[in-house]
């Protein structure tokens, strides 16, 4: 074994077809003519996966909710609430919700008017991933990165979705590449870049946004060519700029008194730092009870924890493909790396992006709180660029020196070996596909060996093409499935994944089922409903959540719908209405279910009772209170009117209280209250909720179902139809005295 700095390696002449890389730390000066084209080509095929019948995908209806709530409050908007009236907001902060919120005021609320930022996201990290592995390994590897992120099926799913993970990555992929260039270049400003993008992530997903960060530092301080005086200096104004950026949302939240904001969802006492350090901060990673857990806890979304939890039944399709390529790269270029300086350039990526896939990769694997699929996205940048550059330095060391021409086949056989498994995981599906992939990794792999020596360059680049393909070959048709429908069509907002189902989660099937929930499993609170393996829907009853609430969603609606969209009052589905507004801003919308209909779970925002509560509204500021954020964002995106969520995403927020509900009533901002099963769904399973309920119960007058709805005996409302069953009330001030 040898090392790329070895001062006389044992070397073969190269081909005169194929000619000598550039020096390890000096890629070429001039670029060819092929590559801005393949970017451009790169570029356009993820805009395609990304965006291509867009308006088939459900998107997340808790933040749809809460973009809509953006549009109409820019109190709302700053606080990241759930509806225009402030009530709660979301469990993370608002940075993602800004961005679209802003781009839905100006162009409409809409699918394309919410996602055009996510998919402009997406594509710049695409660019900037590029950039900064090309100013380091060169041409082709940079191209080799750019195709392996654009084809990661898990990434290609939520770049698809108004999820925030797109713009986190981007974030991340920003600031990482900052602060390689400050760290190579000796520029301080750079460095406070990196880490104003990393205090943005945090604002984005919290502590999910310095994950990378360790290895970032361990960049700089162990590569800087500064004197240690200046590198200490830097750093601490570095620090400087990461606090300012991470915390001046919380701090902001917490300068205004707590009876005039909004009580900040996920955390037990309505504080933003309660929120950072429990339910979406190290709740996350040590998992726990309610709000500390994260929200469900276990990790159950994602299969058991441990350090295989990447390659298990769920994930595996999702993320691993090319997870054995990127380890052997990244350990493979450390050595040949061996003696270079310090501040050799190529080890230098290494550190950062081998640094970033480890930290991604283990906490992601031992997280004991909730770990949804769509979370390893995260890991795809770091992958991408260990492919890419890494795999350049395999490819140079396996022309050059015979000690290494065994490791890049090994790399290439053991991914074709972990792609056929991956593929015959997905049983019935593209059964072709693992023959061919099987095909063309043995035929590239001999054609390497048998033609590395000799004057045969161009027949070994066709090995290497060959070999390559057939690792890429997994992971997209796993991100091709999603435009292009060949898994079923549009996927749940809530736990988007690419491919085929091959695994279970809570409640079902996982891996590509397109439930609300993985598995199309019920939400934290059903848990344990009756099921048939494989059925959709994240609610009992069959259904899911209803293109999750947003315009152009192509979700079953619970209770029996059929996966359309509301209807209009032509009785047409529609996906959006001309302008870019989103159907059902009328409160129009066709039946699909209703609420309260079908067991345990909300069964859609029916017509009937929409325009019921509007009609005996009375004054008040909030059409309805409901039990749990994702009920209350479907009936809202249907009202176009204020529901309140008593008790948030899980149900177990704090944030309606006894007092607080008698408190709204006296003042005739609330009328109508939901409670216990049907549109108020899961969640109430505490004492504060219990005592609610029991206040509701004794001091409100029960709504029949036969005031608002002409079909209150049909199967479809089983479980709440009949008069005796309603769980809706009204509550008007004399109730509260």
């Amino acid at each position: 074994m040898t090392s790329a700095t070895d001062p006389h390696p044992p070397t073969e002449p190269a081909s005169a077809d194929w000619p000598p890389p550039a020096p390890p730390t000096a890629p070429p000066e001039q670029a060819p003519r092929w590559s801005l084209p393949a970017l451009l080509a790169i570029l356009v095929l993820a805009a395609v996966l990304y965006a291509w019948n867009l308006s088939g995908s459900g998107m997340n209806t808790f933040y749809s909710g809460a973009i809509w709530a953006g549009t109409q409050s820019w109190k709302a908007w700053f606080f990241g609430s759930l509806d225009p009236g402030n009530f709660l907001t979301v469990d993370k902060p608002p940075f993602a919700l800004m961005v679209m919120g802003l781009s839905c005021r100006v162009l409409g609320f809409g699918t394309w008017q919410m996602m055009v930022p996510q998919i402009g996201a997406a594509l710049a990290t695409i660019w900037i991933l590029h950039s900064s592995v090309k100013r380091v390994s060169g041409h082709v590897a940079a191209t080799v990165a750019a195709l392996v992120l654009a084809l990661t099926p898990i990434t290609v799913a939520i770049n698809r979705d108004n999820n925030p993970d797109t713009l986190l990555v981007f974030l991340m992929v920003a600031g990482a590449a900052l602060a390689l260039r400050a760290t190579r270049d000796e520029r301080l400003l750079p460095l406070l870049g990196a880490a104003a993008c990393f205090g943005l992530a945090f604002n984005t997903k919290l502590l999910a946004g310095w994950i990378a960060l360790p290895a970032v530092f361990a960049l700089y301080v162990y590569a800087s060519k500064a004197p240690w005086a200046r590198r200490i200096v830097n750093l601490a104004l570095a620090a400087v700029v990461l606090a300012v950026s991470s915390f001046w949302w919380a701090i902001a939240v917490s300068l205004v008194p707590a009876d005039d904001r909004p009580y900040i969802g996920g955390s037990t006492d309505g504080s933003a730092w309660d929120l950072i350090m429990g339910y979406d901060g190290l709740g996350r990673v040590f998992g726990g009870e309610g709000n500390g857990g994260g929200g469900g806890g276990g990790g159950g979304f994602s299969g058991s924890a441990g350090l295989g939890r990447m390659f298990n039944d769920i994930l595996g399709g999702q993320i691993s493909w090319l997870l054995p390529f990127s380890a052997i790269a990244l350990v493979g270029g450390l050595v040949l790396c061996g003696r270079a300086p310090r501040t050799d350039l190529k080890r230098m990526a290494l550190v950062l992006w081998g640094g970033w896939t480890v930290l991604h990769y283990v906490i992601f694997a031992t997280a004991q709180g909730t770990m949804h699929p769509y979370y390893t996205t995260a890991l795809a940048p770091g992958i991408a660029a260990l492919c890419g550059g890494g795999g350049v330095m395999l490819l140079d060391a396996f022309r050059r020196d015979r000690r290494w021409a065994w490791v890049l086949p090994v790399a290439f056989g053991v991914t074709g070996l972990w792609a056929i498994v991956l593929l015959r995981r997905a049983s019935g599906w593209n059964g072709w596909l693992w023959p061919v992939v099987g095909a063309l990794t043995a035929a590239g792999i001999v054609g390497m060996l048998v033609l590395r020596s000799g004057n045969r360059g161009r027949l070994l680049t066709v090995s290497v093409a060959a070999a390559a393909v057939a690792a890429l070959a997994g992971p997209t048709a796993y991100a091709a499935s999603e435009p292009f429908g060949s898994t079923g069509g549009g996927m749940g907002g809530t736990n988007p994944t690419a491919g085929p189902s091959t695994g279970s989660g809570f409640g079902g099937p996982g891996g590509g089922t397109r439930g609300g929930f993985p598995g199309g499993g019920e939400m934290p609170g059903d848990m344990g409903q009756n099921r048939q393996n494989g059925q959709a829907g994240g609610f009992p009853g069959g259904g899911e959540l209803p293109g999750g609430g947003e315009p152009g969603g192509g979700q079953a609606m619970p209770g029996g719908g059929n996966g359309e969209l509301p209807q209009q009052g032509n009785g047409t589905a529609s996906g959006q209405t001309p302008g870019g507004t989103a159907p059902g801003a009328t409160g129009e919308a066709g039946q699909r279910g209703g609420m309260g209909g079908g067991p345990g779970g909300m069964g859609g925002a029916d017509s009937e009772l929409i325009a019921y509560l509007k009609k005996h509204r009375d004054g008040a500021k909030w059409l309805l209170a409901v039990s749990n954020s994702q009920s209350s964002a479907q009936i809202e995106l249907s009202a176009r009117e204020p529901v309140i969520s008593m008790w948030g995403f899980t149900g177990s927020d704090n944030a309606m209280t006894v007092a607080k509900l008698k408190e709204l009533v006296k003042k005739g901002e609330l009328h109508y209250v939901q409670i216990g099963g049907g549109m108020g769904g899961p969640g109430g399973g505490n004492s504060v909720s219990t005592a609610v309920s029991n206040w509701v119960k004794k001091h409100g007058t029960v709504v029949k179902e036969s005031a608002y709805s002409k079909s209150s005996t049909s199967s479809s409302t089983a479980g709440t139809s009949g008069t005796d069953s309603s769980s809706l009330y009204r509550l008007d001030p004399s109730d509260a005295g």
